[in-house]
């Protein structure tokens, strides 16, 4: 990387080697792919994808198990949780 131009907006300046490889360093952690689009302008956009397991697509896909969940992590993250005891009768 090479200069941060402004850092109200979080714009960087980035300059790409010989073979016009542009290096994203730590600005590329936890991402596992981009969508670029090329605009009439002649501007690229990138776009973060984080990959998720197949086995965990259903969640992101039902709207109501997601909002579930995540009132779920909200609730214990403030501490209304109640134990409701050891699960490992019904472990295999």
């Amino acid at each position: 990387m090479s200069e941060r131009a402004d850092d109200s907006d979080s714009v960087y300046r980035v300059r790409p080697d010989a073979k016009g490889r542009i290096t994203l360093g730590k600005l590329a952690e936890g991402v596992s792919s981009y969508k670029v689009r090329r605009r009439k302008d002649g501007r690229i956009e990138l776009e973060p994808f984080v990959e998720i397991p197949a086995e965990e697509r259903w969640l992101w896909e039902n709207k109501e198990a997601l909002r579930r969940v995540l009132a779920g992590l909200e609730d214990s993250k403030a501490g209304r949780v109640v134990s409701l005891g050891s699960f490992k009768k019904y472990l295999k």
